[in-house]
């Protein structure tokens, strides 16, 4: 029981570093990055796909995404989706080839990037420290119930808080890049 409990901690602190990378990936830095337009719904074939489903999306350059349709009749359907996503791109069509220049980013946009790092950081190891509370109270409720020793809990409860360590430490230092990446681009 004290195993599963652990791995399941784990399973649960590693989806929650994952969140993180993904949210970060989201965060513009000023460079192209496919992962800028992950989550784009393009309205077409009557219903709502990814613009990864009907396009090829590649990056040529550090400031440059280009986007090919598969099925040029919905080149005008990507280029408004584009635009309707809050990104603050702006979409070049040539009527072939979509493409989308990234445009650098001013110093204050760069200190509230970063701030948004911090904070998306903040609330990811919250949530890594909600999944300890929630081990140790199981591990509580185990010796309770005479699951495990004494000495088993004391050391189920120093295993929970190494793990615990591990994630912050990880978050702390995917953080950090970030930030660096963000101010220094």
């Amino acid at each position: 029981m004290k195993d599963e409990i652990l791995s399941e901690l784990g399973q649960k602190m590693i989806k929650t570093v994952e969140a993180l990378e993904r949210d970060f990936k989201r965060i513009r830095t000023g460079r192209a990055s496919t992962a800028l337009l992950d989550g784009i719904k393009v309205d077409c074939y009557d219903t709502q796909m990814p613009l990864d489903q009907v396009s090829s999306i590649s990056v040529p350059e550090s400031r440059l995404i280009t986007i090919q349709p598969w099925d040029q009749s919905i080149i005008g359907d990507i280029e408004k989706s584009i635009l309707k996503s809050e990104l603050g791109l702006t979409p070049m069509n040539d009527g072939k080839i979509i493409r989308i220049p990234i445009p650098p980013l001013t110093e204050e946009r760069r200190k509230d990037l970063a701030k948004l790092a911090k904070k998306m950081a903040e609330e990811n190891k919250i949530t890594i420290r909600n999944h300890r509370r929630e081990a140790n109270e199981m591990f509580k409720e185990l010796k309770k119930e005479k699951g495990i020793s004494e000495d088993e809990f004391h050391k189920a409860h120093d295993d929970v808080q190494k793990a615990t360590d591990k994630f912050i430490q990880k978050i702390e230092e995917l953080t950090s890049e970030k930030q660096k990446e963000i101010i220094n681009f």
